[in-house]
This record gives C-alpha cells, structure tokens and sequence, in this order.
C-alpha cells in the first residue's frame, strides 16, 4: 500500500535536498519519487545524502509538469502555510497520514512539496485537494525540505502501523475521479462557461479559482462528475460553439 503513495518534490534545485528528502522517506517505508522539473539532475551529492537510500534516488521519476506527477492519483495533498489566496482545505499533518493511507489502499496519493524558496504556486496548489501546513514555532517556522519530507512521513508511517491493527473490509475502487479526470472537467467547465457568456475574458482567472475551490470542497465522486460533464455536454449540444 506504501508503493502507492508519492513524494513530489517540484523544482528542486538542491541535489542534496533530493537525496537527504529520498532517506527522510525509506525510514518510513516510502519509495515512490517523483522529481518535477528538477533544476539540477540527482548526483553523487544526492547519493551520499541518501545514506543508504540511493534506491529511491535511482528509480525516482523526473517528469516535467506537477500534471505529468499526480496524473493517476485520487488524492492529491500540497505542502503549504495558510492559501496565500482563496482559502483552501487545509489538513493537519496527522490527518494527512490518515488520509493518505485509508486512500492509498485503493488508489495512488500525492504528497506534494514545492521550491526550497517559495513553495508551491497558487495555480499549482489548486490542482491539490487539500493544503497541510505544519505547525511549527511561529517564531521560528524555518523547515528545510527533508524535514518536511521526514514529518509528513513521520505521520503516514504511524497511519499505516494503526492501519494494520484494524480489520477493515475488502475496498472497492475509489468512488473519486482521479487528479486527470477532474482538470479535464475543469477544462471542459471552462470552455461551456466561455460558449454560454458567464464568463468574461477579463475576470476568468477569478471564477474559475473559486469554481475550483467550490468543487474541492465538495469532493464530488466520480459518478456524480460523470453527471457534471453530461451536464455541460447537453449545454454544449443547444449552444454550439460559433
């Protein structure tokens, strides 16, 4: 179940932050690296900083979009302080542990942490389900990346431990769409609003970061997103686009 969780480090521009973030997760049982647009390649730095871990390091995934990284995954939870924006779901680490493993058993997680200096952006923390912050010392709240990796880890390896002591039934399929599904139902949401006129050119950006806040908030399954694009489809039929 482990082997369906991610670690997604975006734009990282320390190889030794890749490999002291690949020995943060093999303590834990992770091995599962996705590197999006790395700044520099994996190196000899980022192998003696695996200290052991230079599995991890060798079967990381590099891949150029945060798209290309989550695609697949039903649960997608970005690493960030409180929404520089619109405010967004936020968990806290042991509820993501919770989480991600309960998710995990029957479909792929993304854990997703952003640059050394800045973070994620807002575009890419809306492709994420839930935001998680760490409550640090707020006089001091200076994590570097591994130490993040390590504490988010930290409260997944503890979720499946506990996991393990509770007879749960056989899971079906996750009755959620997968990250892909629902940016293409952004996308197509985007184009029906743009045909109808609800949306103008100039303001689109603001009504779609809130339409996608709504929807994430909602979680809506994958039954009823199916519902959501034959909607739009039926609109899309008695307006054809000019």
């Amino acid at each position: 179940m482990l082997q369906n969780i991610r670690v997604v480090l975006v734009e990282t521009s320390h190889t030794g932050n890749m490999g002291s973030a690949a020995r943060a997760m093999k303590t834990m049982g992770l091995s599962n690296l996705y590197l999006v647009n790395p700044l520099v390649k994996p190196d000899s730095q980022a192998i003696a900083l695996s200290a052991g871990a230079s599995d991890v390091i060798g079967k990381a995934t590099l891949v150029d979009t945060l798209d290309q990284a989550i695609e697949g995954c039903s649960l997608v939870v970005g690493t960030s302080a409180r929404s520089r924006t619109l405010p967004w779901p936020m968990l806290e680490p042991r509820e993501c542990g919770v989480r991600s493993v309960a998710e995990a058993k029957h479909a792929p997680v993304a854990i997703v942490f952003g640059r050394e200096r800045v973070g994620l952006t807002n575009d890419e923390l809306q492709k994420c389900h839930y935001h998680v912050a760490i409550p640090a010392n707020p006089e001091y709240s200076s994590l570097n990346l591994a130490m993040a990796v390590q504490i988010l880890a930290y409260e997944i390896r503890v979720a499946y431990l506990d996991s393990l002591l509770v007879e749960e039934p056989v899971h079906e399929d996750s009755p959620y769409p997968l990250a892909d599904d629902l940016e293409r139902f952004y996308q197509h949401l985007e184009q029906t609003l743009h045909q109808t006129g609800f949306i103008r050119q100039a303001h689109q950006g603001q009504v779609m970061n809130k339409l996608r806040r709504l929807f994430t908030r909602a979680r809506p399954e994958s039954q009823e997103l199916n519902i959501l694009r034959g909607i739009l489809s039926s609109i899309n039929k008695t307006r054809p686009e000019e």
